[in-house]
C-alpha cells in the first residue's frame, strides 16, 4: 500500500476538498496512535476485558463428517460481545475518536451488526452516536434497530435509492461533510476514501494474528485454505491479513450470487475510492440484494480488488438458497446458528473440504452469530 492508500489501482481518495483536509488529518492520527504503545495497550485490554478475545478456533467435527474431506476450523468472531467481528474495529476507531476529541460519532449499517457495536462502544464512552441504516434493511434486522435505541443510538432510516447498505453510506458520508468539525465517521467496513479500508484491517487483523497461532498450536502446521464471506470486506481481509505474506495458504473471500463484485465488477469510483464495482448500463453503481444485509453492497474493498486482480486471492459466489442451506446446516450439526452473511462461507468451505484431502485443514471465520437473522428465515420459510 502507498502512502496514499492505493493498492496498486485500487483505493485512494475522491472526496472534495473540506472532507480530504479530515481525512489527511484522521491518517495522521491513525499514523501515530497505531505506533503509541499506551493507545496499543489500551485496545487489547479493552477487546480482552469488554470484547473477550481471544476467541477460540473450533474444530467443527460434525460438519467435517458431514462435508467430507479436510477439516473445518471455525474462527468465532460469533461469541464476541455484541456477536460479530465488527466490535474489533469499533474499539480501535472509537479510541481514535476520542484521541481526536470528537463531540459525536455516525455510522452506517447493512445488516446491523456494525450499528449495534458502534452505539455499544459510543455508550461505553458516552459519545453521542447516530446510525444511518437503509429502510428495508430496517425492516428486515427490526431487533438490531431496537438493540441500538437500546443501547443509546439514534438510528435514522435512509429511504433514498434502495434504501439499502449503499444509501447509508451515501447518507453516512453527507453528514460528515457538514459536520466534519464535531463529528467523527466510524466506518465499518474495508471500504471508503484513505485511510479507512488500512484503518479497519489494522484492527480487524486480530482475527488472523490469533487464529494463525490457534491452528499452529492445533495442527502444528499453515491451514490449506482460509475461507471468509466478503460484502464491504472487513472480516474477509481480517481474516486474510496474516497469512497473506504466506503464499502457500489459499485466500477465498464468498460472495453472494446475487452481488458479485469480485467476480463481475469493473473499476470505478464509488463512496471517495475506486475498486471493482457492479455498475448498471448507465455507468452508476448497479441495484444489488442478497438475502445477507451485510453482503449487500455493490463494492467491495480496495485491497481485495488488489488480492483479486493479482492472482493472491480468489473470489467465488454462493447463492442466498445455498447459503440458507449451510445456515440450517451448521446449526444442526454443531448447535451454532450463524449469521447469513457467514452462512455462505460455510457452503463454499463444505464445497471446498469435498476436493481437498483429509490431512488438509480449512479455516472459516465465522463472522457473526446469526440471532439476527432467525425471524427472517423463520418468515422466509413460512412463505414457502
Amino acid at each position: 500500500m502507498s502512502e496514499q492508500g492505493l493498492f496498486g489501482p485500487f483505493g485512494g481518495s475522491y472526496v472534495p476538498e473540506d472532507l480530504q483536509k479530515v481525512l489527511d488529518l484522521l491518517a495522521n492520527e491513525f499514523v501515530k496512535a497505531k505506533e503509541d504503545p499506551a493507545f496499543l495497550q489500551e485496545y487489547k485490554d479493552i477487546l480482552r476485558e469488554f470484547v473477550g478475545r481471544e476467541n477460540p478456533l473450533t474444530y467443527a467435527k460434525n460438519l467435517t463428517e458431514k462435508c467430507g474431506g479436510a477439516k473445518i476450523y471455525l474462527k468465532r468472531e460469533d461469541l464476541n460481545h455484541t456477536g460479530a467481528h465488527k466490535i474489533n474495529n469499533a474499539v480501535g476507531q472509537i479510541l481514535l475518536a476520542k484521541r481526536m476529541g470528537a463531540k459525536r460519532v455516525i455510522a452506517e449499517t447493512g445488516a446491523g451488526q456494525h450499528g449495534v457495536a458502534t452505539a455499544t462502544v459510543c455508550a461505553m464512552l458516552g459519545i453521542d452516536c447516530v446510525i444511518y441504516m437503509g429502510k428495508h434493511d430496517i425492516s428486515r434486522q427490526a431487533l438490531n434497530v431496537f438493540r441500538m435505541e437500546l443501547l443509546g443510538a439514534t438510528v435514522k432510516s435512509v429511504a433514498a435509492g434502495q434504501g439499502r447498505l449503499k444509501d447509508a453510506v451515501d447518507a453516512a458520508l453527507a453528514d460528515l461533510i457538514e459536520n466534519y468539525q464535531t463529528t467523527f465517521y466510524l466506518l465499518g467496513s474495508a471500504v471508503g476514501p484513505h485511510p479507512f479500508p488500512s484503518m479497519v484491517k489494522f484492527f480487524q487483523s486480530i482475527i488472523s494474528e490469533e487464529s494463525k497461532q490457534q491452528i499452529l498450536e492445533r495442527e502444528g502446521k499453515l491451514p490449506t485454505a482460509v475461507v471468509a464471506c466478503a460484502g464491504g470486506g472487513s472480516n474477509a481481509i481480517g481474516s486474510f491479513a496474516h497469512y497473506i505474506d504466506e503464499k502457500q495458504v489459499r485466500l477465498i473471500g464468498v460472495e453472494p450470487a446475487e452481488a458479485p463484485t469480485l467476480t463481475k465488477g469493473v473499476p470505478a469510483v464509488i463512496h471517495g475510492f475506486k475498486c471493482l464495482t457492479l455498475l448498471d448500463e448507465d455507468g452508476n453503481p448497479s441495484p444489488t440484494y442478497s438475502i445477507a444485509a451485510g453482503l449487500d453492497y455493490p463494492g467491495i474493498g480496495p485491497e481485495h480488488s488488489y488480492l483479486k486482480e493479482t492472482g493472491r486471492a480468489e473470489y467465488v459466489t454462493v447463492s442466498g438458497e445455498e447459503a440458507l442451506t449451510a445456515f440450517k446446516l451448521l446449526s444442526e450439526t454443531e448447535g451454532i446458528i450463524p449469521a447469513l452473511e457467514s452462512a455462505h462461507a460455510i457452503s463454499y468451505a463444505c464445497k471446498l473440504a469435498k476436493e481437498l484431502d483429509k490431512q488438509d485443514v480449512i479455516i472459516v471465520n465465522l463472522s457473526g452469530r446469526g440471532d439476527k437473522d432467525v425471524q427472517q428465515v423463520f418468515e422466509m420459510e413460512q412463505s414457502n
